[in-house]
């Protein structure tokens, strides 16, 4: 059967694959859409990561695609009905890049917990002394994290932050199937009381309809004043402009956007003049060695066994 990759994907991971199929491997190939479409009714299997839109002419071009391999866990930029409806599976690497993330996540708490500690390097340097005048910041220990969304991620965010001496809070639709007993006494609060609650917030969701715009300048007015934001989720699920305001007023301490509704960023976003306690980087946050080689694993381990006719499941 023939696969084909349109972005990057760890060597390894690919000669597994091509020891029993042939791969057509073009990392770029999402930036040719006409290319892209040429090779598509080829394809029996498609690998991609979160640049490759698979919905519309691209789904309708897969004419023989048994499966989709998502080289992450975002499934924004994939139809995943409309390939159901094809028959097509779509296998995310679940899990995968979580120890990456989370880690991420743990060292902008840290970070933004301490405003100025770390961003002191050219005065330092050029001979001044720029300690903070009133706060040099405060301690992890005993600050309490606030995880929006509770699954593989936002499980290991709980589980390092506890490490650190933070209290943890949860907010979750339900709990959540694979639960880790370790966590089984985080409590699981409605939205709105957890907001008022932490000290610093972290967001582990999946783009939808209703997670879209879920905090926006009325939820961040809810969050106690000097608390910490992370967003290493979907930029679409925060709204930009308000988190902009609230740091520009004091309300927010510090704020951590690893991603953005539009990536990457036009010249004239509400991000084009970061006030001070603002850490933006460009959608790395699962981008480890370590969590790309898992990553590619996951998906060549999925392909294979559902090509080799094994059962499909989504996760």
């Amino acid at each position: 059967m023939r696969i084909l990759v349109t972005e990057p994907m760890q060597a390894a991971a690919r000669e597994r694959l091509a020891a029993e199929h042939e791969v057509d491997y073009r990392p770029g190939l999402f930036e040719s859409p006409d290319a892209l479409l040429a090779a598509a009714p080829s394809a029996d299997a498609l690998v991609v990561a979160n640049r490759t839109p698979v919905r519309g002419a691209l789904l309708e071009a897969l004419q023989r695609c048994r499966a989709v391999g998502r080289l992450g866990v975002g499934l924004d930029n994939i139809d995943v009905p409309g390939c159901e409806a094809r028959g097509i599976a779509v296998l995310p690497a679940t899990g995968a890049n979580a120890r990456s993330v989370a880690e991420y996540v743990i060292t902008c708490l840290l970070l933004l917990r301490r405003p100025g500690s770390f961003t002191a390097t050219a005065g330092v340097a050029a001979g001044a002394w720029p300690r903070p005048p009133a706060r040099l910041g405060d301690e992890a220990a005993g600050a309490t994290l606030g995880v929006v969304g509770f699954g593989a991620i936002g499980q290991l965010t709980a589980r390092l932050a506890r490490g650190l001496g933070l209290q943890v809070l949860a907010h979750a639709r339900r709990t959540p199937p694979d639960l880790d007993p370790a966590l089984c006494d985080v409590p699981l609060l409605p939205l709105a009381e957890l907001l008022t609650r932490c000290d610093v917030l972290s967001l582990h969701l999946p783009l939808t309809d209703a997670t879209r715009g879920l905090i926006g300048a009325a939820e961040i007015a809810r969050m106690k004043p000097g608390a910490v934001l992370i967003n290493t989720a979907r930029g679409a699920i925060v709204d930009g402009a308000a988190v902009v305001e609230a740091l520009r007023r004091g309300h927010l301490r510090g704020a951590a956007l690893d991603v953005f509704d539009t990536e990457p960023l036009p010249a004239d976003s509400v991000f084009a003049d970061p006030p001070p306690g603002l850490l933006l980087s460009p959608h790395v946050g699962s981008s480890t060695v370590q969590s790309e080689a898992r990553v590619s694993e996951r998906v060549a381990d999925r392909l294979l066994h559902h090509l080799a006719g094994g059962p499909a499941s989504r996760g």
